[in-house]
C-alpha cells in the first residue's frame, strides 16, 4: 500500500483524529514546542504512533510545501465510505461533486460542506492520491472529518440515492428555479459541476429540479464550484435549522 505525507499542525492532527487512515509514524522537528504540537504528539503516544524527531533540515527536503511548520506524518490512503454506513435518520444532506480539476479547489469544496453539515460528499472515482496534501491542507483537515463516498458507475450511484428516497437538485441553469423560491426536501443530495465541465448528462438527466442563484448583475461567467457550494449548502443548512 502507498503512503502519503500529510504536512503541518492541521494536517497531521485531522489525520489523528479523522481515523480514515492509518498513520506509520510522526516526524517531528526536535527544536519543535508550542502546545499543539504537544497535543498532536500527545495523542499519538495515546494511539501507539511511532514518533521521529529530526533536525528541521531533514524536514524540509521531506516535505513538498514550505508551510509544514516542522512536522509531517506518514500514512495510507484513506478509507471511503458508502452511502448506506453515510445515511442516518429521517434528514440529510449529501453533496455530489462532478467536474472539479484543482485539489485546492476540491479541498475547499470539502471545507465548504464539512462546515455546512453535509452528511457525506460523492464523487466521481479518480487518482487524487498525488494530490492528497493538497486537498487536506487546502480543506484545513475537513476532508478527514467528512464522509468521502466515490463512484466508478454513476448509474449505480443515482439509482441508490432514489431507492434510498433522497432527492436529486442540481445546481443548474437550464429550466431552474431561484434558490431562494425553493423549499427543500429533509432528504437531499445537491450535485455541483465544476466550472469548465459542469455536471454530467446522467446526473443532469436524474435531477428533480433544478435551482440557480440568482446575481445581483448581469455576468457572464458563473460563480466557481467553491463560491456555489458555499451558498447553496449554507441555504439548505439554514432551511434545515428553520424546520
Amino acid at each position: 500500500m502507498e503512503n502519503f505525507i500529510l504536512e503541518g499542525n492541521i494536517s497531521v492532527k485531522a489525520a489523528i483524529l479523522g481515523g480514515v487512515r492509518d498513520i506509520q509514524e510522526i516526524i517531528v522537528d526536535k527544536n519543535k514546542k508550542d502546545r499543539d504540537t504537544a497535543w498532536i504528539l500527545y495523542r499519538a503516544k495515546e494511539r501507539h504512533i511511532p514518533i521521529r524527531l529530526r533536525p528541521r533540515e531533514e524536514i524540509n527536503a521531506m516535505a513538498q510545501g514550505h508551510t509544514h511548520g516542522g512536522i509531517l506524518c506518514i500514512c495510507t490512503e484513506r478509507r471511503y465510505q458508502t452511502l448506506a454506513q453515510c445515511d442516518h435518520g429521517e434528514s440529510c444532506f449529501f453533496a455530489l461533486i462532478e467536474g472539479v480539476e484543482d485539489p485546492f479547489n476540491f479541498g475547499s469544496v470539502l471545507r465548504t460542506l464539512y462546515a455546512s453539515g453535509c452528511d457525506g460528499v460523492i464523487y466521481p472515482k479518480r487518482d487524487w492520491q498525488n494530490a492528497t496534501s493538497i486537498i487536506v491542507k487546502g480543506s484545513a483537515g475537513a476532508s478527514e472529518y467528512l464522509p468521502q463516498i466515490c463512484y466508478e458507475d454513476s448509474s449505480e450511484i443515482l439509482r441508490e440515492l432514489q431507492t434510498r428516497k433522497i432527492e436529486l437538485y442540481c445546481a443548474e441553469r437550464k429550466n431552474a428555479v431561484n434558490l431562494y423560491d425553493v423549499h427543500f426536501p429533509s432528504r437531499i443530495c445537491m450535485a455541483i459541476g465544476g466550472e469548465m465541465r459542469g455536471l454530467s448528462k446522467a446526473v443532469k438527466e436524474a435531477s428533480k429540479q433544478n435551482v440557480y442563484i440568482p446575481y445581483g448583475r448581469e455576468v457572464r461567467n458563473a460563480l466557481n464550484a467553491v463560491s456555489a457550494a458555499a451558498i447553496l449548502s449554507f441555504e439548505i443548512l439554514r432551511q434545515k435549522q428553520r424546520g
